[in-house]
């Protein structure tokens, strides 16, 4: 039985720039990797996992794992973007991890900007993960707390509180902290910086 991982954060914590390193460094040690994702996320390519810093890794996309079987010799999976998955897709990843003996290390979210934990998030508490926290400061004014939140705003800047959880793309989000967070999403309190 294999470890099943879960390396969460908010946005622009290093998660994928992170897989990425992970899945070379296997790679140069010979130890065969596996990267997917689902097909859901095509804001960089459809067929790798790519950071906003500038490096990528290719990827098999996939809608779901229902049919989904490692490739022959892969000794670690990666997964990105995770919480794009269902529930159902995670007890598949389990059996991966327990039935096949491969680690399985899932990169994502933990919730969405309505403070909605996403189904396959907390699929992955429920079913014992490892949990990995990737920090990454609030992106609000140069304050420097810890970004716990996430924030979606419409293009004139006014902050979205309803929607479609599985909304793609980073340019109208913001990682925020708590403090941040309770005063523009819920108008309380006041942050000073």
């Amino acid at each position: 039985m294999a470890t099943l991982h879960f390396h969460y954060g908010v946005m622009s914590s290093s998660k994928s720039a992170r897989l990425i390193i992970n899945a070379y460094n296997y790679n140069q040690n010979g130890v065969k990797t596996q990267v997917i994702k689902p097909s859901f996320d095509t804001r960089f390519s459809s067929d790798a996992v790519k950071s906003r810093i500038g490096i990528e890794t290719p990827a098999l996309a996939i809608p779901n794992l229902k049919d989904f079987t490692p490739a022959p010799g892969t000794r670690v999976l990666l997964v990105d973007e995770v919480q794009f998955f269902s529930p159902a897709d995670i007890d598949k990843l389990v059996r991966i991890a327990d039935d096949m003996n491969i680690p399985v290390m899932c990169y994502g979210l933990m919730s969405d900007s309505n403070e909605q934990m996403f189904p396959a998030s907390k699929r992955l508490i429920e079913v014992g993960a490892e949990l990995h926290l990737h920090e990454s400061n609030c992106q609000i004014n140069g304050c420097m707390e810890l970004a716990t939140h996430h924030l979606r705003f419409d293009k004139d800047g006014r902050v979205i509180r309803a929607g479609d959880q599985f909304a793609l793309g980073d340019s109208n989000y913001k990682s925020v902290c708590r403090g941040h967070f309770n005063m523009l999403y819920h108008g309380i309190g006041q942050k000073t910086k």
